[in-house]
């Protein structure tokens, strides 16, 4: 184990340890041991077939996933980089995130962080860098013990709950002071870096800003402040939800990416060009994203109710239009000076893996990069008024990221059959459940 994770542990009186890896869903799985354990091995093992579970628990019988019929084990090794304290346990408790390997040392290419890592080393080739800030929205809503009850907003300090949206309310954000102060400390304790908190459109929808940064150390942010943001809530008997569309009547949650690529060497921003105007590289960039946004649909909305999101007029993209800030497009250029100059992504969900929404992104835009590829005139309008051209459920998304190669290229073979495995049983599941909606209009009319 590296020296660094080991003093970090003295520093901090470290008794125990959660050792994780995200999956396919972005779900935090993984092995919790006392600290000197961790100490003595060094790393751990888990059955390779982690990155096969579905959200529900069950596991894909899709040959073409080729598990090995040994169940082999993986081998975790520690990101020194990725260890932070446990703010809310009761004992003191590190967590450190891991990447995955075979015991012949190769990577272990299912994992959703090594297909972030392939494709900022395939931007590093270039020499670049990309720079990330991810934008997540998300629900406090009441306790919900039982799945056939819709959600309810949760009652604040007031001791009411919101009867309407109260877009950028200070006043409806106060109202869950208590929960934001808790869930602030925990994100400064493990170095997440918020930068703003608003109310957004929905009863008690909330969005928090993060710092642009690195693209692997943003995703484990996003990754750890979903936890941090379930842990703080409960604290005060709320949920805080990431689901896309978690109330029929509200808008959706969406995770917008920022994204801008550096040179490695300049440290300039190769979207701009040296006169301060946008760049042949920028217009690439948009131009990946255009061409290779409805392919990678599955991985910015992964799951049944991704897809509720994508409505028109309902604050969520229905194709894949750009345009100088016009929130409308799925892709937004903000305003910004030559050196900030970057692409907002407005595509991508809250549910989405933040490590594969993040890389699908990056994928993207440099396919087009690197193809000298040339976008559609930006879109002055609202886009709300052109057709969809983004697939509207999960089956067709992942037909479509079946059928392009250079997608699977460069995110790897191996990942998406079993990503495609994993979605797949999930939906055959899906399709298994009747809806109230079903036995309303359909039980005694049809």
């Amino acid at each position: 184990m590296a020296g660094e994770i080991k003093q970090f542990f003295r520093d901090h009186g470290i008794s125990e340890v959660e050792a994780i890896i995200p999956d396919m869903a972005g779900i935090a799985r993984g092995k919790v041991m006392p600290a000197e354990k961790f100490a003595e091995d060094g790393g751990m093992r888990l059955p390779e077939s982690i990155f096969l579970q579905t959200v529900t628990g069950d596991y894909p019988l899709d040959p073409e996933t080729a598990m090995s019929p040994a169940e082999i084990d993986i081998v975790l090794r520690a990101d020194p980089k990725s260890v932070r304290r446990v703010p809310w346990a009761a004992e003191p408790t590190a967590q450190v995130i891991h990447d995955c390997f075979y015991a012949d040392g190769r990577r272990v290419t299912m994992a959703p962080r090594h297909v972030l890592r392939q494709i900022i080393e395939l931007y590093a080739e270039r020499g670049w860098d990309a720079v990330v800030a991810p934008e997540l929205e998300f629900y406090l809503v009441e306790p919900n013990a039982d799945a056939d009850y819709q959600l309810k907003p949760p009652v604040g300090r007031s001791g009411r709950s919101e009867p309407g949206r109260q877009s950028y309310s200070i006043a409806a954000v106060n109202e869950f002071d208590p929960m934001f102060d808790d869930m602030y400390q925990f994100c400064e304790d493990q170095d997440i870096e918020i930068d703003t908190l608003i109310h957004e459109d929905g009863a008690a929808q909330m969005e928090i800003n993060l710092l642009h940064g690195n693209a692997m150390s943003l995703a484990d942010q996003v990754f750890l402040f979903k936890r941090t943001a379930r842990e703080a809530a409960l604290r005060h008997k709320m949920y805080a939800t990431f689901m896309a569309k978690p109330m029929a009547r509200e808008p959706g949650s969406a995770m917008h990416v920022h994204q801008s690529i550096i040179d490695r060497r300049t440290g300039n921003n190769v979207f701009s060009d040296a006169e301060g105007r946008p760049s042949p590289l920028f217009f690439s960039h948009i131009a990946g994203l255009q061409k290779y946004l409805p392919a990678a649909m599955s991985l910015f909305a992964p799951n049944v109710n991704s897809y509720r999101r994508i409505t028109r007029h309902y604050s969520a993209p229905i194709n894949s239009q750009w345009g100088y800030d016009n929130r409308t497009a799925g892709l937004r250029v903000p305003v910004s000076g030559p050196a900030a100059r970057r692409v907002e992504n407005r595509i991508a969900g809250a549910d989405a893996n933040p490590y594969l929404a993040i890389a699908a992104s990056l994928a993207c835009g440099y396919l087009g990069m690197v193809a000298g590829l040339k976008p559609s005139e930006p879109i002055s309008g609202s886009a709300y008024d052109l057709p969809f051209s983004l697939p509207r459920n999960i089956e067709d998304s992942l037909r479509l990221l079946r059928d392009a190669r250079p997608l699977i290229d460069i995110l790897g073979e191996r990942f998406v059959i079993a990503y495609a495995a994993v979605k797949e049983n999930e939906y055959e599941t899906f399709l298994q459940v009747i809806s109230s909606w079903e036995r309303e209009h359909l039980l005694l009319n049809v």
